[in-house]
């Protein structure tokens, strides 16, 4: 079992940066077994995948909507993975959700075994 936490959400103008992190506990593994991907959904949208890394972080993948803007990142030690998400725009706001797979591709996929709760990003002046 993998239990995920998102933090980091909040309120920013546009143009503004905000960092996401994930907190993975994991009874019997470690969160280096798995794949992580970031997902988010706006209100009367279906959810997206947004970026995912692998679980030794050799592949990194980003939508044509955020990439050049947001970075994923991993600390296997710490059990944390990261979105860093800079020149955010008002469509950026959605909720974001961390989700965990053995695969990279069932993330990509926009699936995923693990789900954290989801933390809230509203871009707006």
């Amino acid at each position: 079992q993998l239990q995920l936490v998102e933090s980091g959400g909040g309120l920013v103008q546009p143009g503004g940066s905000l960092r996401l992190s994930c907190a993975a506990s994991a009874s019997r593994s470690t969160l280096d077994d798995y794949a992580v991907g970031w997902f988010r959904q706006a209100p009367g949208k279906e959810r997206e995948v947004v970026s995912c890394i692998s679980n030794n972080e050799d592949i990194t993948w980003y939508s044509d909507a955020v990439k050049g803007r947001f970075t994923i990142s991993r600390d296997n030690a710490k059990n944390m993975v990261y979105l860093q998400m800079n020149s955010l725009k008002p469509e950026d706001t959605a909720v974001y959700y961390c989700a965990a797979d053995l695969w990279i591709s069932v993330l990509h996929g926009g699936r995923g075994d693990y789900w954290g709760q989801g933390t809230q990003v509203t871009v707006s002046s």
